[in-house]
């Protein structure tokens, strides 16, 4: 058992893959168990679940300082990039950074749309506000100056990395790395002037609030885009998500960067500023990690300490 940042954690020592799979503190995880409960017991009906989805709606927004009706939920990240791409006109040309991870890149590839190398000749610029594979965290301030249209993922960033993203045209983002709650939950928030620009080519009960019939009544909001959700995923989320919206996020980059950091220069390596680092070594027996693009990825998030990291030193010192 740890305790950090005010909840209870049952993390075992030594994980460090939280750019994986986020550990839950326990007040979430006893949400999803006692969910679970009750769908075991038929004490559910589908309008159960409405007000958790609302919850994480209007959590995730604040987590990327945007209003819940800009928000929408889906489950992945492919299926909101796909969205976005599938709106572009014919043949746009979409800057990707080259190590990006595919469900950012790839929509735009079946698209049939053109990957260019630099960002002044796109229609779009799409990628991750802080890159899977390495930490690498993009230049917010650069791509809001280039003044090109963007879609930035946050599934790297949001729930240890303070976000303003309101100037975004498309920010999407899951839930279970750094916002520690179920996979089956994503969102993408949609700047209001971008809401036409997109078609609801999901379009459902829960997009429309109708569950019969052909004719397609859209809702006026972000919800119009809505996957029916995934209950349980949003159970956790709307515990999650809430509490994390709640903590100082400075304070949790700080404590992540200040372990990864320490990590980089006890190998003798630059310190980074990122929670998420890799390097060029074989895992370490005793730590959960994982290997991305041929180097191990370690991920220190708010329920880490200086023994995980030290554990990695000793192993590779």
């Amino acid at each position: 058992m740890r305790e950090a940042f005010g909840a209870v954690f049952d993390v075992e020592p030594g994980y460090l893959n939280t750019a994986s799979i986020g550990v839950p503190p326990r007040h979430v995880a006893d949400a999803v168990a006692a969910s679970h409960e009750r769908w075991r017991r038929g004490q559910d009906t589908s309008s159960t679940f409405n007000e958790v989805v609302e919850t994480s709606r209007e959590a995730f927004g604040r987590l990327v300082g945007v209003p819940a009706a800009s928000v929408a939920c889906g489950a992945t990240v492919s299926q909101f990039a796909s969205l976005v791409a599938q709106a572009l006109p014919a043949g746009s040309k979409v800057f990707v950074d080259p190590g990006e991870f595919t469900s950012v890149s790839l929509p735009f590839v079946a698209a049939g749309h053109r990957v260019v190398a630099t960002v002044d000749e796109c229609d779009l610029v799409a990628v991750s506000v802080v890159q899977s594979a390495d930490g690498t965290i993009a230049d917010l301030e650069g791509l809001r100056a280039a003044g090109k249209p963007v879609l930035l993922d946050v599934s790297q960033a949001a729930g240890w990395m303070p976000l303003s993203l309101a100037w975004a045209d498309f920010v999407v983002g899951v839930a279970y790395k750094w916002l520690m709650a179920p996979r089956g939950a994503a969102w993408m928030a949609v700047r209001p002037d971008r809401m036409d620009f997109l078609r609801p080519l999901a379009a459902n009960w829960y997009s429309t609030g109708e569950n019969y019939g052909t004719e397609l009544v859209l809702r006026s909001d972000a919800r119009r885009f809505d996957l029916s959700p995934t209950w349980f995923s949003h159970v956790g989320a709307a515990v999650a998500l809430p509490w994390v919206a709640t903590l100082d996020l400075d304070a949790v980059r700080a404590h992540c960067v200040s372990l990864t950091d320490r990590l980089l220069t006890g190998l003798g390596l630059p310190a980074r500023g990122s929670a998420i680092v890799s390097v060029d070594a074989p895992p370490v027996p005793g730590v959960v990690s994982s290997v991305r693009a041929g180097r191990t990825r370690f991920a220190c998030h708010l329920y880490n300490t200086v023994e995980d990291v030290d554990r990695v030193l000793e192993a590779l010192g």
